[in-house]
C-alpha cells in the first residue's frame, strides 16, 4: 500500500488533486477536512479553544470564529502556537484512525502543512507538491473565499516557503492553468503509477 503527501501553498490545487485520485480509487485522508470538524459546533476542539482564548473566539453556533481567530493568529504568532497545540493533536489522531480503515492500494494524505510537519516524512512513501505561481494562488483564493490580498498574503508568508515546499518534493504537479483537463491528466499518470 502506497502512502502518498500531497501539499503545495494555499490556492494552489492540492485538494482538487486529491479529489481526482479518491476518484481513481485512492483512500483520500483530508487534514483541513478533519480539521475543520473538530472546530466545527461541538468539534473535539472546542472546549481547549475556548479555555485557551475566550467564549469570543467561538460563534454563536459553537464553532469556531474563524475569521477572528484568523486575524488573531496573524497578529500575534505565539496564538497560532497555541491554537496548533490544541488542533494537531486531534486531527493526528483521526488521521491514524481513518488510515487503520483504508484498503486501498494507495493513501493519499492531503496534509496542507506537511512540510512544516516533519513528524509526516517517515511516514509517506511519496511527497507531491502541487505547485503554482504566488499571483495564481490569490487569484484562486480570492475567488473561492472572497478573501483580501493582505489575508492571503499573511497565510502565505505562514506557510512554507515555494522553495521550502519544491525541496520537500519527490515530484512536482504544476499547476499555474485553470486547465482542469490538465490536472485530470496528471492525476491518471499518478493513478496509473501507484496502482489505482
Amino acid at each position: 500500500m502506497w502512502r502518498l503527501g500531497i501539499t503545495g501553498g494555499i490556492g494552489s490545487g492540492k485538494s482538487t488533486l486529491a479529489r481526482l485520485l479518491k476518484a481513481h480509487g485512492a483512500d483520500l485522508i483530508d487534514a483541513d477536512a478533519i480539521s475543520r470538524e473538530s472546530t466545527a459546533a461541538a468539534g473535539s476542539a472546542i472546549p481547549a479553544i475556548t479555555q485557551a482564548f475566550g467564549p469570543d473566539f467561538v460563534s454563536p453556533d459553537g464553532a469556531l470564529d474563524r475569521q477572528r481567530m484568523r486575524e488573531h493568529v496573524f497578529a500575534h504568532p505565539e496564538a497560532r502556537q497555541v491554537l496548533e497545540h490544541i488542533v494537531h493533536p486531534l486531527v493526528s489522531a483521526e488521521i491514524r484512525r481513518q488510515a487503520a480503515e483504508c484498503s486501498s492500494s494507495c493513501i493519499v494524505f492531503d496534509v496542507p502543512l506537511l512540510v512544516e510537519s516533519p513528524h509526516w516524512r517517515p511516514q509517506l512513501d511519496r511527497v507531491l507538491v502541487v505547485d503554482c505561481s504566488p499571483a495564481t494562488q490569490i487569484r484562486r483564493v480570492q475567488h473561492r473565499s472572497g478573501w483580501s490580498v493582505e489575508t492571503i498574503e499573511a497565510v502565505m508568508r505562514s506557510q512554507s516557503s515555494r522553495l521550502q515546499r519544491l525541496k520537500a518534493a519527490d515530484a512536482v504537479v504544476h499547476n499555474d492553468t485553470d486547465d482542469m483537463d490538465s490536472l485530470q491528466a496528471s492525476a491518471e499518470v499518478l493513478a496509473r503509477r501507484f496502482g489505482l
